[in-house]
């Protein structure tokens, strides 16, 4: 029985984290016909500092308890997603790939790379249960800008780390606990 409802709940966060995922993607792919991939000028810092920006005012807003600009959480947490997966996309391109790309090829990078977060998210699943789902909005905030320093420091060491992740799998963490967050709204 335990079994039959731990499949249940994977399926139905699949489900959720696929539909978060189709709105994020929709997003970013209208901003891309809108304005090209101009985001492709961006170095790792600057993508970090605009995650940044909108978790801080996620946690501006929290903390406040009032937001005075249109846009709400939900959208920052949606741009969080989005940012993380140019700063994946980034990683992967070298400094002579072309600054203007092809939606289609864009898609299929976004594609591959929220993959790689929801099958992270699914063996992380597998052996902590759904433990996020009991976490708060703030935690969820508290984290990514936990693992934005992590990155921050990370470009401090010229890229080196001993015994930690990469700047991918921060990254990975981002768009998953944005995810997540999304979900319980």
């Amino acid at each position: 029985m335990t079994h039959l409802t731990n499949m249940t709940f994977m399926t139905i966060t699949n489900q959720q984290y696929d539909q978060v995922i189709r709105s994020c993607k929709e997003i970013f792919l209208r901003k891309a016909e809108d304005y090209g991939t101009a985001w492709r000028v961006l170095r790792t810092i600057s993508i970090v500092d605009q995650i940044f920006i909108k978790a801080q005012r996620i946690r501006t807003i929290q903390q406040k308890g009032e937001q005075k600009v249109a846009d709400g959480i939900a959208a920052e947490f949606k741009g969080i997603i989005n940012y993380a997966v140019i700063g994946l996309i980034q990683l992967e391109l070298t400094d002579d790939a072309p600054e203007e790309m092809e939606i289609a090829v864009v898609s299929k990078m976004f594609d591959k790379y929220v993959q790689t977060a929801k099958d992270l998210m699914n063996d992380k699943n597998h052996d902590y249960g759904e433990a996020w789902r009991s976490m708060s909005q703030e935690s969820f905030v508290d984290l990514i800008l936990m693992k934005l320093q992590r990155i921050r420091q990370i470009l401090n060491n010229e890229g080196r780390t001993i015994m930690s992740e990469g700047i991918d799998a921060n990254y990975l963490d981002i768009i998953n606990y944005a995810v997540f967050a999304l979900i319980l709204i």
